[in-house]
């Protein structure tokens, strides 16, 4: 049998070619095993994304679980990954299992773990059950029956989704938005939390809000390229204020203004940040990953918050709200986190965040940009992932290893970090940096500028100076 091996953020692989019924057991039981071997009396909570098979996925996970004694609450449908996070606190389980593959593309799914406190398992933990996933389940899985499990107490279905709703219901003011006279439009990628906004706001403008496991072929990632339907809706429109997007399990964010232009995640740490520090009061540490603006620790700076950089992967952001009292804590991918809510991930949570900033403001997301702008300076930042060969993927972190680069073009390195990658910084804060993915078969280069067009330039300089 396959090596299964957990990555930045859980076991992903092919549906039918790793991704197995047989695989997916395999998890489990050691799954099972070390909540069991941790939790006296140990309880998980079960949810799937929209993904193909992700039901069947689940009720294997289940009848696993069950079969080792362990009480589950299973999702009825589909949810979102800060669903089941949510849920995992609330009803106070040891462990939340998530079936999703995130943003992976269609062909893919994904197993992520969830401790106690609803956020990533940190990686020691999630270590621990790698090292005994057996070789083979050796359990007759169609021999079991979930209705038997369920007449014994085992197993409990449970209405993640409501739960959800209600939580929001209680955190913000959705009245202020709904009166705002705002126009909001939401694009769920064909994700799971294509019915989160249609039970809270139902005026919006909604896209790709259906059920199809097959997201049209297309990678369910929040990124501008992938996006582009929904920047010509918005910019066709001419009346919306903000358009909201998530990833397929709704735990990352995508955002545009009113002109379809797309804002990233850096712009929307930023906002947030400004949002809970100026306007509500709140305190607290700033973290955020290898790859995201250094204005972020600007800006902290500025408002006297303690600011770290960790590795990339949500886990490592998660493992310091565990510990420490954060404010918010984010990530150059749309994975944002803050005080008050889960240490997990939530697209749907930071756009309701953003929407609220603006109708209590109300300033438009342009004039709140504005805002961050006069803190910390104007800037626009770009990312490419090149599908290069492995050979020639090796022998590029071999060079940024060696340090063997001095320039990139025109472009002369100044100063380099490497906490997570290769972070070459160049004059006026100008930046670029380069790194393996954790999940992908795709070298990630990232780069920002005083404009697009800048950042754009670092990228096709960096291509060159590469060879890719």
């Amino acid at each position: 049998m396959s090596k299964i091996k957990f990555g930045t953020d859980g076991w992903r692989a092919i549906i039918a070619k790793e991704y197995t019924v047989e695989n997916v057991a395999r998890v489990s039981i050691a799954t099972g095993e070390w909540v069991k071997s941790n939790y006296p009396n140990p309880e998980i909570i079960i949810g799937h994304d929209c993904r193909f098979a992700g039901e069947l996925f689940a009720q294997t996970a289940t009848k696993v679980f069950c079969s080792q004694g362990i009480k589950v609450k299973l999702s009825k449908g589909f949810v979102s990954t800060p669903m089941v996070s949510l849920a995992t606190v609330q009803l106070k389980a040891s462990l939340g299992v998530v079936i999703t593959a995130s943003h992976n593309p269609p062909s893919y799914n994904g197993y992520k773990l969830k401790g106690h406190y609803g956020g990533p398992l940190t990686p020691d933990k999630v270590q621990e059950i790698e090292d005994v996933i057996p070789e083979a389940s050796g359990l007759d899985l169609d021999g079991m029956s979930l209705d038997a499990f369920e007449e014994q107490g085992l197993l409990e279905y449970i209405d993640m989704e409501t739960m959800y709703v209600d939580h929001v219901k209680a955190n913000f003011d959705l009245d202020a938005i709904k009166n705002s006279g705002l126009r909001f439009a939401y694009d769920a990628m064909y994700g799971a939390g294509q019915n989160v906004l249609k039970r809270i706001l139902p005026d919006m403008d909604f896209l790709h809000c259906e059920y199809n496991p097959s997201f049209m072929g297309q990678a369910p990632e929040p990124i501008d390229k992938n996006l582009q339907e929904f920047s010509q809706y918005i910019e066709a429109k001419g009346n919306i204020n903000c358009g909201l997007a998530t990833d397929g399990d709704a735990d990352r964010i995508g955002l545009y203004n009113m002109a379809g232009e797309f804002v990233d995640s850096h712009h929307i740490i930023l906002l947030l940040l400004h949002y809970l520090k100026k306007y509500k009061g709140m305190d607290g540490k700033v973290c955020d990953a290898h790859s995201c603006t250094p204005r972020i620790k600007k800006m902290a700076e500025h408002y006297g918050c303690d600011h770290e950089t960790v590795k990339i992967g949500f886990k490592y952001i998660c493992g310091i709200m565990l510990e420490e009292d954060v404010l918010i804590g984010g990530e150059e991918s749309g994975g944002i986190a803050v005080k008050g809510h889960i240490p997990e991930r939530d697209g749907i949570w930071m756009g309701l965040i953003i929407w609220e900033f603006m109708a209590k403001s109300g300033k438009t997301l342009e004039e709140l940009i504005e805002e961050v702008y006069e803190l910390v300076g104007p800037f626009k930042f770009e990312r490419n992932d090149l599908h290069i060969a492995e050979d020639l993927k090796q022998a590029i972190v071999a060079k940024c290893k060696n340090n063997e680069f001095s320039a990139f073009g025109s472009y002369q390195i100044k100063d380099t970090s490497t906490i997570d990658g290769w972070k070459y910084y160049f004059e006026d804060g100008e930046w670029l940096m380069i790194r393996p993915s954790g999940t992908e078969p795709v070298l990630r280069t990232y780069a920002e500028g005083k404009t697009l067009e800048d950042a754009r330039k670092i990228l096709q300089a960096c291509k060159e100076a590469i060879g890719a």
